[in-house]
């Protein structure tokens, strides 16, 4: 009976972290994190890992499925990537030093705000905008954008995917669908680079209820990766913004009403 629990409760933070992630690149630690926290009593720390680590296979899956759409930008990605990627580590390093109740509240509100501005204000920008940015300004605004999205991924496990999206698409410009396959890509690394380090710091972690995370959110990025990438603009805008509102509310009730 205990074990059944443990897959419903794997399935259901899978599915809507899943989603989160193939629509809209969110983190998949925004939605895993709080519910493995809350209903199945995980110390934080743990729940955190656990989330980056479904994040990997979830993003890198959505990744390869934007980029086959063309809708991924590698090459300024990277950029970014390697600052995420160095802060990501210290922000670990950082979350491992505070109390439980410190982590997982930084970006519950801010997801559903998110949204409802996606549902409000879309993001209408087209790839010929996106492109006529200049490389050197897109490159500074990268680094001291990764510098920040990589602590406030490795410190909480959520809002790095959530903050991504924001800063690619109101601070460097980039239409959605791009916006989203980048901010996966970088979050597959991101991702992983979280979860060894909270592993590596606070030991392995319960593997089935690591396997069935990893799983579940595998399978339904892939549904909605593919799903996104059909969609027109407009209808994306909409579905990244229902999304988004949804795992928001969601979040606050798991974390506030639980």
């Amino acid at each position: 009976m205990q074990i059944l629990v443990k897959v419903i409760i794997c399935f259901l933070a899978g599915m809507g972290a899943g989603l989160g992630t193939g629509f809209a690149g969110l983190s998949a630690a925004a939605v895993i994190s709080p519910v493995l926290i809350t209903f199945l009593k995980m110390p934080a720390y743990e729940a955190v890992g656990i989330a980056l680590a479904s994040d990997v296979l979830a993003s890198a899956v959505s990744a390869y499925t934007y980029g086959k759409n063309k809708n991924l930008d590698i090459k300024n990605g990277l950029v970014m990537m390697v600052t995420v990627l160095i802060f990501t580590t210290i922000g670990s390093y950082v979350s491992s030093l505070v109390p439980n109740t410190t982590m997982g509240n930084f970006s519950v509100f801010m997801t559903m705000l998110l949204g409802i501005k996606f549902i409000v204000k879309p993001v209408m920008t087209t790839k010929e905008t996106m492109n006529a940015v200049s490389p050197q300004k897109r490159v500074c605004q990268s680094i001291l954008c990764g510098c920040m999205i990589g602590f406030i991924c490795g410190f909480i496990g959520a809002g790095g995917g959530m903050m991504m999206l924001l800063i690619l698409t109101s601070v460097l410009g980039y239409e959605l669908k791009t916006a989203v396959g980048t901010s996966v890509f970088i979050m597959a690394f991101t991702a992983f680079t979280g979860a060894m380090s909270h592993f590596a710091i606070g030991g392995a972690p319960d593997m089935l209820i690591l396997v069935l995370c990893v799983a579940f959110t595998l399978l339904w990025a892939r549904i909605a990766a593919r799903f996104a990438n059909k969609a027109s603009t407009k209808t994306l805008n909409r579905a990244t913004g229902i999304v988004l509102t949804v795992m928001g509310a969601i979040i606050i009730a798991v974390n506030y009403l639980f």
